[in-house]
């Protein structure tokens, strides 16, 4: 028997070929009670600390979100850190504003700022920084 964490990817096999298959956490599917737990345990999480555990510095991610409308217009082609844009994430700011979450420092070409960290989504998802980064995503978006 092949023991599979829950954000592990399955191996199987097609045509002779080893194919990857990614297992979602119970939280990130239809599964309310699951998503309900998961957002009780969120709650007392101190997520500062816990996610200086849980990520690596520096990795690649890109702005999914953005509540700025210069999105749309041709400014957001023009600045660095606008929705749609890849960075590269280099470490967490330690400001705790409640209201604007935890906010990380980036670097876009020449240009260095700060994100909210809600607002980035890292890719491929087997990267180690996906799902600590999603658990927050998702726990911000939903923790009203």
């Amino acid at each position: 028997m092949v023991k599979v964490s829950r954000n592990s990817p399955q191996v199987g096999h097609h045509k002779g070929k080893a194919v990857t298959k990614e297992v979602k956490p119970a939280w990130d599917t239809d599964d309310a009670d699951a998503f309900e737990t998961k957002m009780e345990e969120w709650g007392e999480r101190d997520w500062a600390t816990w996610l200086g555990d849980h990520l690596s510095f520096p990795f690649k991610a890109k702005r999914a979100e953005d509540d700025d409308e210069a999105f749309f217009t041709d400014i957001a082609d023009r600045e660095p850190f606008r929705l749609g844009h890849k960075m590269e994430v280099l470490g967490l700011e330690p400001d705790d504003d409640v209201d604007l979450g935890v906010m990380v420092q980036v670097r876009e070409g020449q240009h260095q700022g700060y994100v909210p960290l809600a607002d980035l989504e890292v890719m491929p998802k087997a990267d180690k920084n996906h799902w600590p980064v999603r658990e927050y995503v998702v726990w911000y978006a939903n923790r009203m």
